[in-house]
């Protein structure tokens, strides 16, 4: 799922999803500050020491040009313990033209702290930043409004180090079908061609918003593993956003990862999920898909959401619903309560462990299974 539009600009930049998740008002920097740690002492040494990488996320770090809050923006990036995350470039339907302009945002906020963050260009840059102590920034599409029906601008993104694609948001592309749109259309040709172009390249293919046929089918056209960024498992709540077995199954077993969400859509609409709901998404996926095989990706910022976030993100849920792309059970906050922390990630590691999961499998759930297969697929 994209950010909503932010209220402030960044830099004087005027690009949009990315630099919304930038913006974090003044009272979520007092609350996340220090990035609380509430997990056991033996599970906090294990996360820190752990290459931990957000399949799906956004810094939340905004106001940190010229501004009083700065510091204790990037001091919660750093805390947050966060090595790599993949983050959204154009949202949902941004234009060609909008989505060079926040790759160039993105690029600003590199040259502006060179020692907070890297863009990464390739595998390698993963492995720097946990050396270096830097968020690693891998930009991605979710949608394929910026590729229009031209799947040569694919060469022309991963020339700007976009190195995550998907064939559709929510409805149908010219690429595929969106989980919003049914589970019966596919692929279409230029969907084909797309994908072995991504092959070529060395752009990973991601199905996260694809439907059913979208998912089968791109699973079997790609030459690479693929990978479900940010989902859940159908057969533990049944949502278009969350995958079946079968789905989970046919990307494990050509090498692909899936990351799962922290969004509303793991439960009824009742109620928030909360995190035992989160695990019993991550243990099924477990059993399904096997430990080296599953991640995770938030779709959420780093920084923790305040009632002033929530309150502006029901507004923005709201317009989501207006424009429809907006998926069942958006009647909820984007967040689960007892995983609001920068350090939500860390919480995930201690429940695995109190559920007798080992110290290898933690760590390839946090991040080294999207570092491995990351590995496989940027190799053109």
């Amino acid at each position: 799922m994209s950010r909503p539009t932010g209220r402030r600009q960044f830099l004087s930049l005027s690009s949009r999803a990315f630099l919304a998740g930038l913006w974090v008002p003044a009272a979520t920097l007092a609350s996340s500050s220090g990035a609380e740690r509430t997990s056991t002492k033996t599970a906090g040494n294990l996360y820190d020491r752990s290459f931990v990488l957000d399949g799906n996320s956004t810094p939340g770090i905004g106001r940190i040009c010229c501004s009083d809050d700065t510091a204790e923006a990037l001091k919660i990036v750093r805390e947050s313990g966060v090595t790599a995350m993949k983050t959204t470039m154009g949202g949902f339907e941004g234009s060609f033209e909008e989505t060079v302009g926040e790759i160039a945002a993105v690029q600003k906020l590199v040259g502006h702290f060179p020692d907070h963050f890297l863009r990464v260009a390739r595998h390698d840059d993963l492995e720097r930043a946990k050396r270096e102590h830097r968020l690693a920034l891998i930009l991605s599409f979710e949608a394929a409004s910026m590729l229009g029906d031209k799947p040569d601008r694919i060469e022309t993104f991963r020339n700007l180090d976009v190195l995550v694609m998907q064939l559709s948001y929510n409805r149908r592309s010219p690429f595929g079908c969106g989980c919003l749109d049914g589970d019966t259309d596919g692929v279409t040709s230029l969907g084909r061609e797309a994908i072995a172009r991504m092959n070529s390249l060395g752009v990973a293919l991601d199905l996260s918003h694809a439907n059913v046929a979208t998912t089968k089918e791109g699973i079997a056209a790609s030459t690479k593993p693929v990978v479900i960024t940010h989902a859940g498992c159908r057969a533990v709540f049944e949502h278009p956003r969350n995958k079946t077995d079968r789905e989970m199954k046919a990307m494990a077993d050509r090498g692909g990862v899936m990351g799962i969400y922290m969004l509303p859509f793991l439960t009824e609409d009742t109620r928030q999920p909360m995190l035992a709901d989160f695990m019993r998404h991550l243990t099924h996926a477990l059993d399904v898909c096997g430990e080296d095989h599953v991640g995770i990706g938030t779709d959420l910022s780093i920084a923790a959401l305040t009632d002033e976030d929530i309150t502006y993100l029901m507004k923005y849920l709201e317009e989501r619903r207006k424009k429809g792309i907006a998926a069942p059970g958006e009647n909820r906050p984007l967040y689960i309560p007892d995983l609001n922390t920068p350090r939500r990630l860390e919480r995930v590691a201690d429940a695995m462990q109190k559920q007798g999961y080992g110290s290898r499998t933690i760590e390839k759930v946090l991040g080294l299974n999207f570092s491995r297969v990351y590995r496989d697929i940027w190799t053109a």
